[in-house]
């Protein structure tokens, strides 16, 4: 049975014992929302207080079960959320609600559905056979989040764009980050209700970003309506032609825009996060790698992985689900309530806010053994199926589940194989960094590794 090697833990967030004052709560929020949870929301299943509004943090799986799927509709995203999102995607699929929601779900989904996630592999495969090439050229030791954001970002322009020809990748990432850094940060506004329409300073600095992103996917778009060829061959070509049954509806430029942008971000930015924990992870654990390793060399010899593959390597799918436990893409989610309600016996009045932190449902002591280790065997099948589904929630649940979470895992799992067949992983010279969430939950100094060929590595793939 896999276990970590040595005595180093991965890195966390130590949490505050004590409860923190409105002026702190803002610092921590914009310094790294992580900050802001208490040392009892791993201990407890639910947490109350008041800070300008009523509040409850929640990581009891059956009032998750109540909040994302029972009673989904008294449960809204967060103002405070959608305030800092709508300028970068505007109402799209992601921050809409209702009947808005419904329509834009219904136009996107073809595109991952697993027939077309399956036949996507290739595009895949030649992806981490590209990863590997830019790893043996980066020298002994390569900044691992860099490396998977552009590895990621390959295959999202291929699905979305059927291409990146209008994409300066390195421009396209730092104007993500900027915006995280701007927009992307809680302000004292939001903690005391002020009015979304009165303007936050972040949102002013993140217009530039969201000026360059805008620009290249729009260029993106307009290429695309000049060239159309008639066939729904990418997911651009799905919000193009797509169609409301119910009303006959279509997407207005802006809606194809914002979705765009949306599924753009979210597409690279959140699976090159679950692959780099994972090799910061490999590295801190050298013989759980070293399975990987032969499991899949074994499968594989100097291929890059495919499709079929994938059976054969469960090893390497547990590492990215417990990568993705200890360092949940999104770490906390908000949510607004409309009418009273009951969570764990605990009273929810109207207008309080319900905070989902899932880094803390995720490393809660009442849900899994040792949670801060690092220990792949807790995604074995029995593993898995004696566990509440609502304890573990990289993707969300129930009707807004992440769209496209099987091709994210697909696209994961084939990188990460190909690169543990072929690379030996061990920690840099920096120290660890400590996980950081703006928007999603990053590496704060980036995540720094010694990388080696192994045996026949070297020339794989050129």
């Amino acid at each position: 049975m896999p276990h970590t090697d040595g005595p180093i833990l991965p890195p966390h967030v130590e949490p505050h014992g004590k409860p923190l004052s409105i002026l702190q709560s803002v610092r921590a929020a914009r310094r790294n929302v992580l900050e802001i949870i208490p040392a009892i929301a791993y201990q407890q299943p639910i947490v109350s207080g008041r800070m300008g509004a009523r509040w409850h943090m929640v990581q009891d799986p059956a009032s998750l079960r109540r909040i994302f799927l029972d009673n989904a509709a008294n449960y809204p995203k967060s103002e405070v959320m959608l305030r800092m999102l709508r300028p970068a995607v505007g109402n799209s699929l992601f921050t809409s609600e209702g009947a808005e929601w419904r329509w834009q779900r219904r136009s996107v989904a073809p595109v991952f559905a697993q027939r077309n996630v399956t036949a996507l592999a290739p595009v895949m495969t030649a992806t981490a056979e590209r990863a590997s090439q830019r790893l043996n050229e980066a020298g002994p030791e390569a900044e691992m989040v860099g490396e998977m954001l552009t590895a990621t970002f390959d295959v999202i322009c291929e699905v979305a764009l059927s291409g990146r020809q209008h994409f300066d990748a390195n421009a396209y990432g730092a104007a993500i980050i900027r915006y995280f850094e701007t927009a992307g940060k809680a302000s004292l506004l939001d903690f005391l209700r002020v009015p979304s329409w009165i303007p936050r300073p972040g949102e002013l600095l993140g217009l530039g970003a969201v000026h360059t992103m805008h620009d290249m996917v729009a260029k993106a778009i307009e290429a695309r309506r000049r060239q159309a060829t008639g066939r729904a061959d990418d997911l651009l070509d799905f919000m193009l032609k797509a169609k409301d049954p119910e009303t006959g509806r279509t997407m207005t430029p802006r809606d194809v825009l914002h979705n765009m942008q949306f599924f753009i971000v979210a597409g690279h930015e959140t699976t090159a996060l679950a692959l780099s924990w994972a090799l910061q992870l490999l590295a801190l654990s050298p013989q759980i790698q070293e399975q990987a390793h032969q499991e899949a060399h074994a499968a594989l010899g100097d291929r890059a992985a495919g499709l079929s593959d994938l059976d054969a390597m469960p090893l390497s799918r547990r590492i990215l689900e417990e990568s993705m436990r200890l360092y949940p893409p999104v770490g906390m989610l908000a949510r607004e309530v409309l009418d009273s309600d009951q969570l764990g016996g605990r009273d929810i009045a109207a207008k309080d806010v319900i905070f989902l932190p899932l880094y803390a449902l995720h490393r809660h002591a009442m849900l899994w053994e040792e949670p801060n280790s690092f220990n792949p065997d807790r995604f074995l099948p029995e593993q898995v199926k004696a566990r509440d589904r609502y304890a573990y929630l990289p993707f969300g649940a129930g009707p807004r589940v992440c769209v496209g979470a099987n091709f994210a895992m697909m696209q994961a799992h084939i990188i990460l194989a190909t690169l543990l067949a072929r690379f030996r992983f061990e920690p840099g010279k920096r120290p660890l960094p400590t996980p950081t969430m703006l928007m999603t939950v990053r590496p704060d100094t980036g995540i720094n590794l010694r990388v080696t060929p192994r045996t026949g590595a070297a020339s794989a793939g050129t």
